[in-house]
């Protein structure tokens, strides 16, 4: 039989990516509830739709938000018997369910925008302005907190896209309100919350994009698997290698497994230990891939296994 190898290393003291960013991820939550709060107040006073709705991609934000601490909670507890990985994929499923949520949001601020447009309301252009700079800043505080985060966990980076599409939303309604100010053009409302509606839908696209990515065990989009292949062979022994996978646990931590075909005279020379270090130098410095498992094979093993299996 072939001899199996793994190999892991930890993420820091946290266990996932967002781990380190749970401090933050808990500011940006309670900015955005009281951002929530005086925009629902705002819009009922000056009677602006783009305020209500921003107010609307609050209130999911920060279900979003908590949902991504619950998410972090899970992630970090240890595996068990059942569980060899923890719960680090609950980041993931919490990036997933935010992008579900923010679609939602998104189709029900397009839609009441359209109804606005056919029902025009009296907005009072210098209360939305007030609200709206209230918001902005607020976002702009959030998003300096997630900024580092975002690169490194999709689920930090759901909470990042939500606030970045509040700030760019804050901006509108001022913008709107500005011109219902100087103009006295009421549709200047309902087109903000347009310009909000649009914001939320690529962004959180992309992100369930690559969160799918994950569910469904992609590539990492880092890792090109021709090119490890290529790494692999290169390496003295190496005849051949099949069974080779690569996909992504959770935010930061790519794994990859690999079947490697050696020839016997090179496996008695150097032994497997040397083979396998080289094995898992190789691709950790070459893909910042550290966590492999490796079963290395004689020639000949690949068919012996196919025919036990037959």
């Amino acid at each position: 039989m072939g001899a199996g190898h793994d190999h892991g290393h930890t993420h820091g003291a946290g266990g996932t990516a967002a781990a380190a960013h749970r401090g933050t991820l808990r500011v940006a939550l309670a900015i955005t509830l009281t951002v929530m709060v005086v925009e629902i107040i705002g819009g009922v006073l000056a009677d602006s739709l783009a305020l209500v709705a921003d107010a609307a991609h609050m209130a999911t934000d920060a279900l979003g938000l908590g949902m991504a601490l619950l998410a972090i909670h899970f992630a970090n507890r240890p595996p068990s018997r059942n569980r060899t990985f923890g719960y680090a994929r609950a980041e993931i499923l919490a990036a997933f369910a935010n992008c579900l949520l923010l679609l939602g949001v998104g189709g029900y601020v397009l839609y009441e925008a359209v109804q606005r447009f056919l029902s025009p309301a009296g907005t009072h252009g210098g209360l939305m302005i007030v609200f709206g700079l209230i918001g902005l800043v607020a976002n702009s505080v959030s998003l300096t907190l997630l900024m580092r985060g975002q690169k490194e966990s999709l689920n930090v980076r759901g909470a990042f896209l939500e606030v970045a599409a509040d700030a760019l939303g804050s901006l509108a309604v001022m913008i709107s309100a500005a011109v219902i100010l100087l103009t006295g053009w009421q549709a200047a409302d309902p087109i903000a919350s347009l310009a909000i509606g649009l914001l939320i839908v690529p962004r959180t696209v992309k992100l369930l994009r690559e969160t799918l990515d994950v569910l469904l065990e992609a590539a990492p989009k880092n890792v090109d698997m021709a090119d490890v292949r290529a790494h692999i062979l290169a390496l003295d022994g190496v005849e051949d290698v099949h069974d080779l996978h690569a996909w992504t646990i959770t935010s930061g931590l790519p794994v990859l497994s690999a079947h490697v075909v050696v020839s016997s005279e090179v496996l008695s020379a150097i032994g497997h230990e040397k083979l396998l270090h080289e094995l898992q130098g190789c691709l950790g410095h070459h893909f910042d891939v550290e966590h492999c498992t490796f079963q290395l094979e004689p020639s000949g093993h690949a068919e012996h296994e196919a025919r036990l299996c037959h």
